[in-house]
C-alpha cells in the first residue's frame, strides 16, 4: 500500500525522470489536475497551491502527505468499483513529485506551463446561471445545540429550469455540519404556512402539525453538503429539475465551536442548455431505529430496498456522525450473494461523494442494501461518550445513518410517480 511507502522510495524510481522534474512542466499539472479544486485562491483550503513559490515552500509536506495518501482526501476502497471524481495520483505522478523535491525544487521555464485552469471565484462548476442566497443571515451562538435551521427562497423561475450542474458554498463552512437544499414545485403543500425568507426552526414555528412537516418530507433534493463534498455535474442528457414556480427551501445544521458568528449559504446553479432525455434523483437508505451499545467497536446498522422501477444508477453520498467506522452499499442478487457498489472507510471530516465512472442500469426489483458500521469504543478520538448507548438524532453526539444515492429516470418520471411500481409489461 502507498500509505506504508516513504517519499524516499519514490526516488528510486528517479531513472524514469531523465530530464529533473521542474514545476512548470512537470509539477503544476499534477496540482491543476488533482489539487486546486481546494488549493486555490477562493477555494475552500487556507494553503493555495498555484505559484511556484506557494508550492516550493510546501513542497516537503505536498510529498508526504500525498505519498501517505492522505491527501487529495479519497476514502473508497481501490478493490472496488471505478469512480469518475477518484482525486488519487498514480504512481508516476507521486514519483514525479518526489523526484522534483529531491532534485531541488527546479522551477523551470514558465512557457512550458499548462495554461490555468479558469474558476469562478469559489465555485467549482461554471459561472452559475443563477445564484440563490438565504436572504436573512442565520446567528450561530458560540455555544450549545442548534436545532436545524430552514430558509424557504422562491427562485422566481418563470419557466421550468434544469439544473445541469448545481454547487453549495457556505459562507461561514466553520459553522455548517451539512446542509440539504430541496426542491418545493408550485403544487406541493409542504411547509406551506411557514413564513418565507427568513430562517426558522421547527419549535420556533409553534404549530405541531408543520413542525412534524419540517422533519419530512418526499420533496425532491437539489443537492446535499457536508464537509469534503463535491458540487454535482451531471453528464450532458441527464439533469435535476425545478419546475417554473418553484421555492428552494435550505435545511442547515449548525454547530458551534466557542465562537459567535452568521452564516448566510448560497446555492449556484448552472442550467442545461436544452431538456435532458434524463431526470436525475435523489433516493436514499435510512435505518433510524438502531441502537449502538457503549463500547462497541465495529456495530454494523444495515439497511435494504428494492427499486420500484428501472433506474441508472450514478453515484453514492454515506452520511454518519462522530462514530462512522466503514459504509458499503450492495446489490443482493436473487441467491443472496452481495455484489459490491462501494465500500468507505468513512471520515466524517471528509464526507466525499462518490460517482460511478460507468453509470449502471438497475432494472426493477434489484435490492440494495447499505451498511454502516460504528465505533462507539474509546479507541475511538472522535467518540464524544464511549459509555453512552447511541441512538438516530440530529446532533454530532448523536448518530444518522443514511446512504443517499443518485439515479437517473425518464424526464418525464418525477420522484412520486418513480415510487408506483408498475407490472414489467409497462416498464
Amino acid at each position: 500500500m502507498c500509505a506504508s511507502v516513504m517519499p524516499e522510495h519514490f526516488g528510486a524510481q528517479s531513472s524514469s525522470h531523465p530530464n529533473p522534474p521542474t514545476f512548470f512542466r512537470d509539477v503544476l499539472p499534477i496540482l491543476q489536475q488533482h489539487c486546486q479544486t481546494c488549493h486555490r485562491s477562493q477555494g475552500i483550503s487556507s494553503t493555495p497551491l498555484e505559484t511556484y513559490l506557494q508550492v516550493s515552500t510546501q513542497a516537503d509536506d505536498l510529498v508526504r502527505l500525498t505519498a501517505a495518501q492522505t491527501m487529495p482526501p479519497w476514502f473508497a476502497d481501490p478493490k472496488v468499483g471505478h469512480f469518475a471524481n477518484d482525486p488519487s495520483l498514480n504512481a508516476q505522478e507521486l514519483s514525479t513529485l518526489n523526484a522534483w523535491l529531491q532534485g531541488g525544487k527546479l522551477k523551470g521555464d514558465p512557457t512550458q506551463a499548462p495554461p490555468p485552469r479558469l474558476w469562478s471565484g469559489g465555485w467549482n462548476i461554471s459561472r452559475p446561471d443563477a445564484v440563490i442566497k438565504m436572504p436573512v443571515p442565520v446567528n450561530v451562538p458560540s455555544a450549545g445545540d442548534v436545532e436545524y435551521t430552514y430558509e424557504i427562497i422562491p427562485t422566481g423561475f418563470t419557466e421550468d429550469k434544469w439544473a445541469q450542474s448545481s454547487q453549495i458554498v457556505p459562507f461561514s463552512p466553520q459553522f455548517v455540519h451539512h446542509a440539504v437544499v430541496y426542491i418545493r414545485p408550485p403544487n406541493s403543500t409542504w411547509l406551506r404556512k411557514a413564513p418565507l425568507n427568513v430562517p426558522f426552526t421547527a419549535s420556533s414555528l409553534h404549530d405541531e402539525k408543520l413542525s412534524h412537516e419540517a422533519h419530512w418530507t418526499d420533496s425532491d433534493m437539489l443537492l446535499v453538503y457536508a464537509p469534503g463534498s463535491s458540487a454535482d455535474n451531471w453528464p450532458d442528457g441527464m439533469a435535476k429539475f425545478i419546475p417554473a414556480g418553484s421555492d428552494l427551501i435550505f435545511q442547515i445544521h449548525y454547530t458551534t465551536n466557542g465562537k459567535a458568528g452568521s452564516d448566510a449559504t448560497s446555492a449556484g446553479i448552472v442550467f442545461a442548455k436544452r431538456p435532458p432525455a434524463q431526470r436525475v434523483l435523489t433516493l436514499q437508505l435510512t435505518n433510524d431505529s438502531f441502537l449502538i451499545p457503549p463500547g462497541a467497536d465495529d456495530f454494523p446498522v444495515e439497511v435494504h430496498g428494492t427499486l420500484p422501477n428501472d433506474a441508472t444508477l450514478l453515484s453514492f453520498f454515506p452520511h454518519m456522525h462522530l462514530r462512522g467506522k466503514r459504509f458499503e452499499y450492495n446489490i443482493i442478487d436473487a441467491d443472496k450473494s452481495k455484489e459490491p457498489l462501494l465500500r468507505v472507510n468513512y471520515n466524517f471530516y471528509w464526507q466525499l461523494s462518490y460517482k460511478l465512472a460507468q453509470p449502471r442500469t438497475l432494472k426493477a426489483g434489484t435490492e440494495l442494501q447499505a451498511i454502516g458500521w460504528f465505533d462507539n469504543s474509546p479507541n475511538n478520538p472522535h467518540n464524544p461518550d464511549p459509555n453512552h448507548a447511541v441512538r438516530w438524532g440530529d446532533q454530532t453526539y448523536d448518530e444518522m445513518m443514511v446512504g443517499f444515492f443518485d439515479i437517473a429516470v425518464p424526464a418525464n418520471i418525477d420522484k412520486q410517480q418513480f415510487f408506483i411500481r408498475r407490472p414489467p409489461a409497462q416498464q
